[in-house]
């Protein structure tokens, strides 16, 4: 008995459907990119100085790429819940992490049990931003400069005390590699935010503290706190009438915090040059700048190759330096 063959036209037409149908629910590519919201995660909570970036740029990345780009806040362990939350996020281009100094300078250093590789778990996209980071110092301290402060410090070792955000903060870290690289000796005492710091700082209980501009500026106004030096390698575009730390005495002295835009590793590098593109358009902008320039922020860009450059760099400094002054987070 003759074995009937299937039908040609009938199975052409049966492998047609079923890749249309699988095309219907596979991801969006590179090429279709993009056709829904976009989600950048802030690794603070929202009304701090990375928020306020991250939401800066975001309604003009919007814009740029006709599609709805938000802001979602995770704050927790200096950056962390949000970075591990964003490393295990599918590489599709519609989750991205504005990551920090913190998230991907000094966390790798700081804690055992991280939940996330810095390097290994994320494609560098774009470098948005520097702030610099400012030494201050009480009135009644009687420095007027970097190198009073420093002369002070060594005449009496142990005298003067240092205020930070907590242990292994970004202020803590530079307070200590400046007090290292001056050769003094002085008190570290941890504070719970800006506010109770700042307000020992001005009453004079609170000898020094290295911090943001955005927070400093006020009280250094008014007169409440002295400036004596700002951590750039070079004068601030937007504090040029300050001194840096490096030309007041200690050569190489930085002190900068920063944020850039990361993408979960293996996202498409069609996508992240897109965005590196449209971030850098906006950075170019005069609108963006001064809106950056009124949170002491300078704007940086470049390609995703620098930021990754960057990223290491960072990385190995904190290493090696929290190493040597044994300094932990999660004992």
């Amino acid at each position: 008995m003759a074995i009937r063959q299937p039908n040609f036209f009938l199975t052409v037409v049966a492998c047609a459907l079923a890749m249309i149908t699988a095309s219907a629910f596979a991801p969006a590519t590179a090429q279709d990119y993009p056709n829904q919201p976009i989600k950048i995660v802030v690794p603070f909570v929202a009304g701090g100085g990375v928020d306020g970036v991250a939401r800066i740029i975001a309604p003009r990345l919007s814009e740029e790429l006709g599609q709805t780009v938000v802001v979602e806040n995770r704050g927790g362990a200096g950056g962390a819940i949000a970075a591990r939350a964003v490393a295990k996020a599918p590489p599709d281009g519609y989750t991205f992490l504005f990551g920090t100094a913190s998230t991907h300078g000094t966390n790798p250093s700081l804690y055992t049990n991280l939940g996330y590789d810095a390097v290994q778990d994320f494609a560098p996209v774009v470098h948005i931003a520097n702030s610099p980071l400012v030494l201050i110092a009480s009135p009644a301290l009687g420095a007027q400069s970097v190198k009073d402060l420093i002369a002070l410090a060594r005449a009496k070792p142990g005298s003067l005390s240092f205020g930070s955000y907590g242990i292994g903060s970004i202020n803590h870290l530079n307070a200590e590699l400046f007090n290292t690289m001056a050769d003094i000796q002085a008190n570290h005492i941890p504070y719970r935010g800006a506010a109770p710091a700042m307000t020992d700082l001005m009453a004079g209980r609170l000898q020094y503290a290295i911090d943001g501009v955005a927070i400093s500026l006020g009280p250094v106004k008014s007169g409440s706190i002295r400036l004596l030096g700002v951590g750039t390698p070079r004068r601030s575009r937007i504090l040029p009438e300050y001194p840096t730390i490096a030309e007041s005495g200690l050569a190489d002295f930085e002190a900068v915090t920063w944020s850039g835009l990361f993408a979960p590793a293996g996202t498409s590098r069609t996508i992240v040059d897109l965005i590196n593109r449209k971030v850098n358009a906006i950075l170019a902008t005069a609108s963006l700048e001064a809106a950056f320039a009124q949170r002491g922020i300078e704007p940086v860009g470049g390609p995703p190759e620098a930021f990754g450059a960057k990223i290491q760099s960072e990385i190995r400094k904190w290493t090696d330096f929290v190493r040597t002054k044994n300094i932990r987070v999660d004992r």
